[in-house]
């Protein structure tokens, strides 16, 4: 242990000694993993956030990674109902670019409370939520990058809205900016792809709303969640992955969601969500990712840089819907690019 403890700071000195290029390591942040002055030293990072709603005070959870009051990115992740687990690649990159981060479980996700009054999986309280996380983590308008990314894209999309001058940077990841459009694209693109004996027998299933039929499910995952979802064979599917899926919350997936796997059907509360024409209202710096193999249009997300008054898109040609797993090399050089040229003023 005691050599361990020596060890560790000689290789960060060295490795700060040595650095020849910062663009590819990042700054050399020799106050990046000092905990000694936060509040959240005796949690590894983690806070629990009081939230207050129309149905009561709850809880979540959050963890920050690292230290830069210059950097701070707040990570939205998708579902609805899932975790922060989907972002747990972060780690491998943006330490050593030194970027803070903050995982993120929403109300009724993993970690933080689950209560089972429905009406609480509004979008409009969960943009609420998320700026009572910020007000509480102290992020601002000089520091505050908020990344979401398919459910998480239209909460950072919502949020960016109404609050944008809390904002210093915006990336929406694989979320399209129109429900209609996202099930457009399914029907008319990707389900076409498919084998047309194997989508036949999804689509049986689909009109009999049979979708927690074991067959169902057996046909979505190897015909469609390793084609669009996440471009690996199974068995190969990070631990991550798996453990946020089985840590799903299908109370808040169903009802914002809804059951199918083909976009969003029947009274889902997300069901008429359209974010298109106030694209254009967004100011702050915007990154969009698209994919070329997501379940969402990339050409879609293409437009969307566009149309916000400071936008870049950035492409993942071997990605998918989760392309922090599945395309990193462009992924995470993109985001991070994006991020330090609007920190020194270059975007």
């Amino acid at each position: 242990m005691r050599i361990l403890m020596i060890l560790v700071p000689i290789c960060f000195f060295i490795s700060c000694q040595t650095s020849s290029n910062s663009e590819k390591i990042g700054p050399c942040l020799k106050n990046y993993l000092d905990y000694s002055n936060k509040d959240d030293i005796l949690s590894g990072g983690v806070k629990m956030i009081d939230i207050k709603t129309d149905k009561g005070d709850f809880k979540v959870w959050t963890k920050r990674v690292g230290n830069n009051p210059k950097i701070k990115v707040l990570l939205l992740h998708g579902g609805p109902g899932m975790t922060h687990q989907q972002f747990a690649c972060f780690d491998s990159y943006f330490p050593f670019e030194g970027i803070e981060y903050y995982y993120y479980d929403q109300l009724g996700s993993f970690n933080s409370d689950q209560p089972k009054d429905k009406s609480l999986w509004d979008l409009p309280r969960f943009v609420e939520e998320v700026e009572q996380v910020r007000k509480a983590l102290s992020l601002n308008n000089d520091n505050f990058y908020l990344l979401g990314q398919s459910w998480g894209g239209i909460l950072a999309m919502e949020y960016a809205h109404k609050y944008q001058s809390n904002l210093k940077g915006l990336v929406i990841a694989n979320m399209m900016s129109s429900i209609d459009d996202y099930q457009i694209y399914s029907d008319s693109v990707l389900a076409p792809k498919m084998d047309s004996v194997v989508l036949a027998e999804i689509m049986t299933y689909e009109n009999a709303e049979d979708y927690s039929n074991p067959r169902y499910l057996e046909l979505i995952v190897k015909h469609y969640y390793t084609e669009h979802v996440l471009r690996m064979p199974l068995e190969d599917w990070p631990d991550p992955v798996s453990r946020c899926i089985d840590n799903v919350n299908p109370d808040v997936y169903v009802t914002m969601q809804g059951p199918s796997e083909f976009g969003i059907k029947g009274d889902a509360t997300l069901r008429d969500w359209n974010f298109t024409d106030r694209l254009k209202d967004i100011k702050v710096p915007t990154l969009t990712i698209g994919a070329q193999y997501d379940t969402m249009d990339p050409k879609h997300m293409e437009w969307m840089a566009s149309e916000v008054q400071n936008g870049r898109y950035l492409n993942c040609p071997n990605g998918s819907h989760l392309c922090q797993f599945d395309d990193q090399a462009n992924f995470f050089s993109g985001v991070i690019k994006f991020i330090k040229d609007v920190d020194s003023g270059s975007f």
